[in-house]
Order: structure tokens, then sequence, then C-alpha cells
């Protein structure tokens, strides 16, 4: 196994422990989560990287980068839906999974039509926003949870209602843009007439 698909499988091992140190009231949980979180995102930037630079692209590599990418944003915006301070709701979860549901079937017609679909500058755009407000708003859980900083409680209530769902709200913006490019330029493997 090269170093790309390792940095893949690193990063999917490290979502059951993200998981578990979001759940776990242990001291300093969220930033333990939050280094985890991060320690994943940054496989994430490097192993596409390396496979491209080094052309140690692979079809395992093709089928876990984009599922790991998936399963460690739907891991943390599911659990936040549970944390009183993230003010998001499940709306944002439910909008990005049906957008990554789509993409995944639009990839398998493709894949069966002899057809790879790369990941687009606005899939990339929105992977990395929503990786970073996510690791914003783990920031944010573990200033206010783990070492309770005495922020005015003005500030903490913006900071809860409004940045965090804004920065969250993006992701899903970004989600959609790029959710529609990629129908746009499959649609005809999907069109009711054939």
């Amino acid at each position: 196994m090269n170093l790309p698909n390792k940095l893949t499988l690193l990063r999917v091992l490290l979502i059951p422990f993200f998981l578990i140190f979001m759940y776990w009231k242990i001291p300093y949980h969220f930033l333990i989560a939050l280094v985890i979180y991060t320690a994943a995102s940054i496989t994430d930037a490097l192993d596409g990287n390396i496979a491209r630079k080094n052309n140690l692209v692979t079809n395992f590599g093709k089928f876990l980068d984009p599922l790991a990418d998936k399963i460690l944003v739907l891991a943390a915006l599911a659990v936040f839906v549970e944390i009183p301070e993230i003010h998001v709701g499940a709306v944002p979860l439910i909008i990005i999974s049906a957008r990554e549901f789509m993409v995944s079937g639009l990839r398998l017609l493709a894949a069966n039509s002899g057809i790879v679909v790369a990941a687009g500058m606005w899939g990339k755009l929105k992977t990395a926003f929503t990786m970073v407000a996510i690791i914003a708003s783990l920031v944010w859980l573990s200033a206010c949870l783990d070492f309770e900083f005495g922020f005015p409680s003005a500030f903490r209530s913006a900071v809860d209602s409004v940045v965090i769902p804004v920065l969250i709200w993006i992701s899903v913006i970004l989600t959609v843009i790029s959710g529609c490019i990629y129908l746009k330029g499959y649609w005809h493997l999907i069109d009711s007439d054939k």
C-alpha cells in the first residue's frame, strides 16, 4: 500500500476516535477531538497531492478518498446536531448528505459508462471550507467548554447563534453549488429520455 492510500486509511481510522472524544466527557475532550479532526483534515490535503505528484493514483485511493471525506464531514455534522452550543440543527446535515448521495450515484453511473468523475474546483472548495468551518466550530467548543474562557455573554451568544451557523451555511451553499455543477455536467447519464 502506497503512502497516499495509507494517509487515506488513517483518516478513516481517525473518525471513530473523533467520535469517541466528542462524546466521552473527560477533561479537554473537545480539544482532543479537535486535534484528531485537524489531523484527519490534514491527511485529506496531503494524500491527493502526494498521489498526483508522484503518480501514485490507485483505484483504492479513488474509491476510499472521497468516501473518507464524506464520512468525516457527516460524522462531525451529525454530532453537532446534538450540541446546544452549535445552533445549526439537522437541515445542513440533510442537505449535505443528499448532495453526497447524489454525487456518489452520478459517479457510479459514470463508472458504468467508463467515465471517471474527478473532483472539480467547486467540490474541492466545498470540502476545504467545510473542514475549516468544522474545525472553527471545534475550536469554539473547546474554548467555551474545555477551557471555560469567560467570554462576555453577548459575544458568546453572537458566536453561538450567528458566526458558527453562518460558517456551516456557507458550507451548505458551496455544497449545493458543487452538486449542481456535477449534476449539470453529468445530466446526460440520467436523462429520462434514454
